[in-house]
């Protein structure tokens, strides 16, 4: 019992100290009591449901159009891809594996052209949810390339 409250507790403490200071610099004790514990998490983490179709209609594009070959084709292993896949390409390109409030469609998107075609896995800017994609010549490259990028993604090697 005592190495678990160290574990869930003491060990985390400073960690804990410092965000709850910021979360009450920037939420009121009393404005707490408005919200339930699910509009809470909403707030701080965002909301599970994924409507890449919302993301799509939303994403700019620099070096590409939305007509490009490589964009019809990125959408398209998207919108095929199991929601696992789907989860983890969010978080390549975003960081996060939630939408925020308001869901994928406030969510400021941009597909970046990063070269010609070549053999090189797409990268992203998290911080400015942009994702760099290599002009690939074919759909099976796309997918290849895309979700070896996807499934090999650990950020900062952080879990």
């Amino acid at each position: 019992m005592l190495y678990v409250r160290w574990l869930l507790v003491e060990s985390v403490r400073a960690q804990y100290d410092a965000f709850e200071r910021g979360f009450m610099r920037v939420m009121d004790s009393s404005s707490l009591d408005l919200l339930t514990p699910g509009e809470l998490e909403l707030l701080v983490v965002g909301t599970p449901d994924l409507d890449f179709s919302a993301l799509m209609s939303n994403t700019t594009y620099e070096g590409y159009t939305e007509e490009s070959e490589v964009v019809q084709n990125f959408w398209r292993f998207v919108k095929g891809a199991s929601r696992d896949t789907q989860i983890k390409l969010l978080k390549f390109a975003t960081g996060s594996t939630r939408a925020p409030i308001g869901g994928l469609g406030k969510l400021p998107f941009k597909i970046q052209r990063a070269g010609p075609d070549s053999m090189h896995l797409p990268t992203s800017h998290t911080c400015f949810n942009t994702l760099l994609l290599p002009d690939y010549d074919s759909y099976d490259k796309l997918v290849d390339r895309v979700s070896h990028a996807v499934v090999e993604c650990e950020g900062f090697g952080l879990q």
